[in-house]
């Protein structure tokens, strides 16, 4: 693996590429993100750890603090709005907001829709089942003829039936927070997707620390989750200017400590050096 001086160096050189090729940054009919003095960011409501909702209508998490070091780093100031796996790229598509930080995975498919930059972090699906069932459920083949959730819009349950050949049984909820109440009400068997949504409800649940632990990670990682930081198609100016920001986040230390402050109580091992990017296109 390289070092993270060599990775922050690609990093900075893809982006200046983009920046040299770029032409007009400016989407059509909307200005660029790049130039914005505020800010709309689509935001989960439904994912502790990474982007919750609290009562008092606030968000907090990983997601919600990289989102505000990227808007403070283009000088903007930031408006959350929540999305849903279902609606991500719509929103972006009609301006609805300006950015999408929300544990929003690469995929080819995505891509033909709207623009990512990043990745930000590069996240593992996984398993989440009870304790109770920890020792049948080893892998990802043991969820053969189990009830597994889905969540519209996410690519993690084809992920396992059709991309896996698991013949699993679909129990369906709206977000991950619905999954959790099921799994622990016993109404599925298990909740697969990446593995720092996982730990963030197996802390919600209780599971993190002490005896008796309810929920357990299966610790066996079966893809790479790239999260991006969805933007509108042809904004390429402003996917740089995010880029960029990304850079400097793990340049400054700002990730490492973010990672480690919401992720590693409940015992994850995290990533600290800097992801590849993809590229604006």
């Amino acid at each position: 693996m390289r070092g993270v001086a060599t990775r922050v160096g690609l990093a900075v050189a893809g982006a200046a590429t983009v920046l040299a090729t770029a032409g007009c940054g400016t989407v059509s009919g909307r200005n660029s993100v790049a130039d914005a003095k505020s800010l709309v960011i689509g935001v989960n409501g439904d994912q502790p750890g990474l982007s919750s909702r609290t009562a008092d209508g606030t968000y907090e998490g990983f997601d919600i603090d990289v989102a505000r070091y990227i808007a403070g780093r283009l000088g903007a100031t930031v408006t959350f709005r929540p999305v849903t796996s279902a609606t991500r790229e719509s929103m972006i598509q009609t301006g609805a907001v300006d950015l999408v930080v929300a544990s929003y995975s690469i995929t080819q498919d995505r891509k033909t829709k709207v623009a990512f930059a990043g990745s930000y972090y590069v996240a593992h699906q996984d398993i989440l089942v009870r304790a109770t069932d920890a020792p049948a459920i080893r892998d990802v083949h043991d969820l053969a003829g189990r009830r597994l959730c889905r969540v519209p819009g996410s690519v993690s349950f084809p992920r396992v039936r059709e991309e896996r050949g698991v013949d699993v049984r679909a129990q369906d909820a709206p977000g991950y927070t619905g999954c959790l109440e099921q799994l622990l009400g016993g109404r599925l068997d298990a909740v697969s997707t990446d593995d720092l949504i996982l730990a963030g409800l197996a802390a919600t649940s209780g599971a993190a620390g002490g005896t008796g632990k309810r929920l357990r990670i299966v610790n066996a990682p079966f893809s790479d989750e790239p999260y991006g930081i969805g933007i509108a198609r042809g904004d390429l100016d402003g996917c740089t200017a995010v880029n960029q920001a990304i850079t400097r986040m793990y340049q400054d230390g700002t990730a490492e400590r973010l990672l480690r402050k919401w992720f590693t109580p409940v015992g994850l091992k995290v990533t600290t050096t800097v992801p590849q990017f993809e590229g604006c296109d």
